[in-house]
């Protein structure tokens, strides 16, 4: 997940990143994709919209907002195996 460091600036589609929120980056995802992220660990799922690219790391697949993360009880660990699911 990706949070304090980024927290107020512009996303890639020009809204203002908010850190609590249930939003997320991902590469190649056409924005304002609807998308279910589910915890493979833990079981633990939620919806995100995606309103940013990334994430710049090798071997992730998306970054969520500490919000998203929280509800994936990934904030501790800051990564998760996860299986995404485009809803709309």
């Amino acid at each position: 997940w990706y949070g304090p460091g980024f927290h107020g600036k512009s996303t890639a589609n020009g809204e203002t990143y908010d850190q609590s929120d249930h939003t997320a980056a991902h590469r190649t995802l056409q924005m304002p994709a609807i998308v279910r992220v589910t915890n493979l660990d833990n079981g633990r799922s939620t919806i995100v919209r995606i309103n940013d690219r990334g994430p710049f790391h090798g071997g992730r697949i998306i970054d969520l907002a500490q919000g998203a993360a929280f509800q994936l009880g990934v904030t501790s660990s800051g990564t998760a195996q996860v299986k995404l699911e485009v809803v709309n």
